[in-house]
């Protein structure tokens, strides 16, 4: 189903809104300069400026590539970079071997576009509470639209904080060219304003059946409340919690609080055939509960003309992690899931299937280019999907672009974050939780199966290691597991040095020989880019990181 915000335009607020120099002399009114206000005058300016807040969401291009699963998957136990060769993405290839140092373009790819949708959802913010309601903007939407601007914004501020922990602060329109030099806050006053932002935007948005079928892909009631309970999450898990003001009990009681609230609402239901969840007919589906809205054009962001950053509304990622064989969509064979993975799936899980190909030597047609470091599996979600007849994988409309959608939080997500949640809490059905899911995808019901983890066999698992079990084959190669392993602190909450450690001990001797030691207090999250740092002195940096 296509959303509205798969067409939005591009629209960019002129940069004389968002700055004014220092001086008086550029401060100085000039009657020939646009002023906010000024523009944000109707509501359809206003629904306008709200839609131009998703847009960062969607960029997966600038100096370099960077989409999140570079980081979510790849540097986990789910996958290993992949492509040509070695050298192909050496950014990713850093990251995934513990050799990030901070000059990492991708990573200062991902801080620019979460701050530059900061920025974009300040200024509907500031303004948009001041434009009175009129044919177009009813006191309803307008409340909405402020809703979805403050949705976005703890999106964009989650997003850093799980990758670099604490950022800057920047809650309103910088109105100076030195306003945005500013100090890292702490990582408990980041979460502090990310739940503030979530419980304003549950206090005005809409529920998901109150939406057109051409506005679905905007943020509801639902998905701020889904946003809550993962954000609650975070902070009660073993290596947040050390950060934050709040016991991690008191944490997950209130992230199973706001997961009551969505699964009482009955606004999602879990979909039966699991990998029309990756095609283009499942988008927008009864499980959805947020996804970027991607569309299929003829721009892209790659090229001097283009510069990236907002060029296209058109996805990467398909190409990036399509097989680099023309049998298979002709790729460039990123993102390839690991054995590791492949092995923790259970007898007759068909999930296993609709998230990994192991192609026959048939289908590789340049081992060298396609075998990497050993690993042959290809990645199929939101890669290798069928067209609508269902005859033949569905081809690029443009050379690197795609149209499909990426699904940021859907119903079985939320499921298992609220059984986390009972089980911390020491309330709640948690087990009632797992086995919907596990009922929807035709599995046995907890307890009474086993699975193996890093080679080793669970037979008679704990309530928490099927839980999390759980989440690594339903939600594997869409980007959560590398945030998951940190948030537990490893799976048994020994760190996350001995966890990776672990998987390391279960990989080809080639990819060994490329990864370097984990170093525990230090890779669990990432440096803050250099040349930020060169901008704004005032930034600190992460510690053992240059």
């Amino acid at each position: 189903m296509k959303s509205v915000l798969k067409k939005i335009a591009l629209f960019l607020v002129p940069c004389s809104l968002l700055l004014t120099g220092c001086e008086d002399y550029l401060t100085a009114p000039n009657p020939a300069t646009d002023k906010a206000e000024d523009f944000l005058a109707s509501g359809q300016a206003c629904i306008n400026n709200v839609n131009s807040d998703y847009v960062p969401l969607q960029w997966e291009y600038a100096t370099t590539y960077c989409s999140e699963w570079f980081i979510g998957d790849i540097v986990s136990d789910d996958a290993l970079k992949g492509g040509q060769n070695l050298n192909d993405m050496s950014n990713s290839y850093d990251m995934e071997n513990w050799k990030t140092i901070s000059n990492n373009d991708m990573l200062n790819d991902i801080y620019r576009a979460n701050f530059l949708g900061i920025g974009r959802c300040n200024l509907s913010l500031r303004y948009i509470a001041n434009v009175a309601p009129d044919s177009v903007m009813t006191e309803s939407v307008k409340n909405r639209l402020l809703g979805e601007a403050h949705f976005l914004r703890a999106m964009y501020y989650f997003r850093l904080l799980r990758i670099f922990g604490g950022v800057p602060l920047t809650l309103d329109v910088i109105d100076g060219t030195d306003g945005w030099k500013l100090e890292r806050a702490s990582v408990d006053e980041v979460y502090k304003a990310i739940i503030a932002d979530l419980e304003a935007a549950n206090a005005t948005l809409w529920v998901r059946s109150q939406y057109s079928a051409e506005d679905l892909g905007r943020a509801t009631k639902g998905a701020a409340q889904a946003m809550l309970l993962k954000t609650y999450l975070y902070m009660a898990g073993d290596y947040w919690n050390k950060q934050v003001s709040m016991s991690s009990v008191d944490c997950y009681k209130l992230a199973k609080a706001w997961g009551d609230s969505i699964i009482a609402s009955g606004e999602y239901s879990l979909e039966t055939n699991y990998a029309n969840l990756f095609s283009l007919a499942g988008e927008n589906g009864p499980e959805s509960v947020f996804e970027v809205q991607y569309m299929e054009e003829e721009t892209s962001d790659y090229g001097a003309d283009a510069g990236g950053f907002g060029a296209t509304r058109g996805t990467f990622s398909v190409i990036l992690t399509r097989s680099r064989s023309s049998l298979l969509g002709g790729g460039w064979g990123f993102n390839k899931p690991t054995q590791n993975l492949y092995d923790e799936y259970e007898p007759g899980d068909a999930r296993r299937d609709a998230t990994i190909l192991n192609p026959n030597d048939t289908l590789i047609e340049n081992p060298n280019e396609e075998i990497y470091l050993g690993c042959r599996y290809v990645s199929r979600k939101r890669s290798l999907y069928l067209n609508e007849s269902g005859t033949s994988y569905e081809k690029l409309g443009h050379a690197t672009r795609g149209e499909i959608n990426n699904t940021i939080i859907r119903y079985a997500d939320v499921l298992l974050m609220h059984a986390e949640a009972c089980i911390g809490a020491g309330q709640g059905d948690a087990q009632a939780d797992l086995n919907q899911v596990r009922t929807a995808r035709g599995m046995a019901s907890y307890p009474g199966y086993s699975f193996t983890v890093n080679g080793t066999t669970i037979d008679a698992p704990t309530l928490l290691q099927a839980v999390r079990h759980e989440r690594r084959v339903e939600l594997a190669m869409e980007g959560h597991r590398w945030f998951d392993i940190v948030r537990w602190n490893g799976l048994d909450g020994q760190g996350v040095k001995k966890h990776m450690d672990a998987y390391k001990a279960t990989e080809t001797k080639k990819a060994q020989d490329q990864m370097a030691a984990f170093v525990e207090g230090k890779h669990e999250i990432f440096p803050i880019p250099s040349k930020q740092r060169e901008l704004n002195p005032a930034l600190t940096q992460n510690p053992q990181y240059n």
